[in-house]
């Protein structure tokens, strides 16, 4: 005959064993989206300092040419101006940000599927 208690046993065996392997794959893939989130802002923190070193380099080189030292500074303000204005026309472009959402979720929450054979 079975014993009863035996049952018990094994099926709490296995309960516990699939949560553990819940558990592992939840940790595994917050671990990936963390990582990819600081890689994000990594990278984005890098290219505002790249940005901000170019544009105060366009605009000494562009004060230096037109020998007006605020002249150059207008200059690189009116095309950010003109960046800000043209992002704002296009903010309810659903193409626009449908491309920005598809981007983000496949960098930041890829599947493992999708993951390099290398990795």
């Amino acid at each position: 005959m079975l014993n009863i208690a035996e049952i018990v046993q094994t099926i709490k065996t296995i309960v516990e064993t699939r949560i553990a392997l819940i558990k592992s794959d939840i940790e595994d893939q917050l671990s990936g989206i963390l990582s990819r989130l600081i890689l994000l802002v990594l990278i984005g923190s890098f290219l505002l300092l790249g940005g901000i070193f170019l544009s105060l380099s366009v605009a000494f080189f562009i004060s230096q040419v037109t020998q007006s030292p605020s002249l150059g500074f207008l200059v690189v303000a009116l095309v950010y101006f003109v960046v800000v204005v043209l992002l704002y026309v296009t903010k309810d472009a659903n193409g626009l940000q449908q491309r920005i959402n598809v981007s983000l979720k496949r960098f930041i929450f890829k599947s493992t599927s999708e993951k390099n054979p290398h990795e």
